[in-house]
């Protein structure tokens, strides 16, 4: 019966990405990754071969979605400017400039109402030890809620800079 639930619910804890393909388990390492790691590192995570990660990690690196690193080992990293382009390209093909538009008014809205409620200019400036001690867990959600709209507006403001330059008229 234990068998029967597990094959219903998602893949242990510690194998994430059980059931993928080498390239797939090898995508999955180096995404969860949160520092530089060698090929027998990301191989051991994938669960492969050291030859079949360094293949396909060389195959991410052409492609720019990891940053190799030289050296004596390898290092390989996820390239967060890659899903960072990715995103906003995501996000530009999938909304309107008014939609964009909109919504980074929103998110502006949010974050000043942020700095005004805690009197600072952003969540890094707030002590909370400040609080009081019933309020710290709120502090906490409202600072991180806070970060996410500041670094969710930067996006969609890019996007909404990318749509808009798409949309100008040519000049040709």
């Amino acid at each position: 019966m234990a068998d029967e639930a597990r094959r219903d619910g998602p893949p242990p804890f510690d194998r994430p990405f059980e059931g993928e393909d080498t390239k797939q388990r090898v995508y999955g390492a180096v995404l969860h990754a949160r520092e530089p790691m060698t090929a027998a590192e990301i191989a051991e995570r994938a669960d492969c071969s050291d030859e079949s990660a360094r293949t396909h990690l060389s195959f991410y690196a052409d492609l720019g979605i990891v940053v190799r690193h030289e050296g004596r080992p390898v290092r390989y990293e996820r390239n967060d400017d890659y899903f960072e382009w990715r995103r906003v390209n995501e996000l530009a093909r999938e909304n309107s400039l008014d939609e964009l538009q909109t919504r980074v008014s929103e998110l502006t809205n949010k974050i000043e109402r942020y700095r005004d409620e805690y009197g600072a200019d952003s969540p890094a400036d707030v002590d909370v030890l400040e609080s009081d001690a019933e309020g710290v867990d709120e502090v906490y959600v409202d600072l991180g809620d806070w970060a996410t709209a500041i670094e969710e507006r930067r996006l969609h403001e890019r996007a909404r800079r990318k749509a808009a330059g798409s949309t100008a008229p040519s000049h040709t």
